[in-house]
């Protein structure tokens, strides 16, 4: 299998750590949120590292879902896109991704490589991106003879909506690349704010979405933006696949994940509904990067043309390992018991 799958997002080195409600309060957090670095958060990194027991991983939500695709797929079948910094960090995140087997031409700034403080209360992650190196991202680089071929070369792409912020661009290069050559693009709403303050970016690649992902809250931001008049899961997801597509050669899907709560995916016109793996809460190490191991098992087995039921069993059992580890790491064993 060629590198059939590419993956563009936010590379971060994530500071992971178990620490009291008070951080949460102190830095004016909420328990199970994702947000980008304020003047006001930027003490919380060297506070973790002097006061917490910090696990450091290779994160970035895309590139955690890449790398869990990778774990499931045959050797080097994925590409990650992002930038980095010139640094300690880009370096073990470089690591990290080849020996997942990702291949990752990163873009190098100046700029330290982004960091994501990840801190775990009541088994919620509450997460706060400082992006530096990684909100630098520019088409130039993607436009590149030797970076736009891997872009030529994949066949699914996967593009994490923090993009948005500052590489819009980018995301409608590859969007208008794949339907051109009726390849499948998928996308994830990735954080409440982005459909608050970013939904006219969101609105832009929409018709592109071959499969959109999110979850319960994501959702809810998305059809309050979208004024879609109600909170149903169920009724957002077929509103969402519902969306003018510019490819019609195949349904849009749309995918929620909902926690303990069965996932909800619209296509065709219908809802299923799907539940998740049983885990104890004594199992779980935390909850961070689950989402994004969940996005890397379904793919895994959709862009080898698995069925849907498949593809859902895959997503649980990838976000099911994550969860039982700290952060978005994979073990060389107990891949194929999903």
């Amino acid at each position: 299998m060629s590198r059939i799958l590419l993956g563009m997002g936010n590379p971060l080195l994530d500071m992971i750590a178990n620490t009291s409600k008070d951080m949460l309060t102190k830095y004016d957090l909420k328990a199970n949120d994702s947000i980008m670095a304020e003047e006001k958060h930027m003490p919380i990194y060297e506070d973790l590292m002097k006061n917490y027991k910090v696990t450091y991983v290779a994160g970035g939500a895309t590139q955690n879902s890449i790398r869990g695709a990778q774990w499931l797929l045959p050797p080097n079948s994925t590409t990650f896109i992002g930038c980095v910094g010139n640094d300690e960090y880009a370096k073990a995140l470089e690591k990290a991704a080849e020996e997942d087997g990702v291949y990752v031409p990163y873009m190098h700034v100046e700029n330290p490589t982004g960091t994501c403080a990840c801190l775990i209360t009541d088994n919620n992650r509450s997460l706060v991106a400082n992006l530096s190196a990684s909100e630098k991202y520019k088409i130039d680089h993607l436009k590149k003879p030797e970076i736009w071929s891997l872009v030529e070369e994949a066949k699914f792409y996967y593009i994490g909506g923090f993009f948005f912020t500052h590489s819009h661009n980018s995301i409608m290069a590859v969007a208008k690349h794949a339907a051109e050559n009726n390849k499948v693009f998928t996308q994830n709403l990735s954080a409440p704010f982005l459909s608050q303050f970013y939904s006219n970016f969101l609105d832009e690649a929409a018709p592109y979405w071959d499969i959109i992902f999110g979850n319960e809250t994501e959702a809810i931001t998305f059809a309050d933006a979208h004024n879609y008049g109600t909170k149903d899961i169920k009724e957002i997801a077929l509103k969402m696949a519902a969306i003018e597509k510019v490819n019609k050669s195949r349904p849009r899907m749309v995918v929620i994940t909902q926690g303990a709560l069965p996932t909800i995916v619209a296509y065709e016109g219908k809802i299923q509904e799907f539940p998740v793996r049983d885990l104890k809460p004594e199992e779980i190490v935390d909850t961070n990067a689950a989402g994004d191991a969940f996005v890397g098992g379904f793919l895994s087995q959709y862009i080898q043309g698995k069925d849907l039921k498949t593809c859902i069993d895959a997503a649980n059992y990838v976000a099911y390992i994550v969860l039982k580890q700290s952060g978005a790491t994979f073990p060389k064993l107990d891949k194929k018991e999903f």
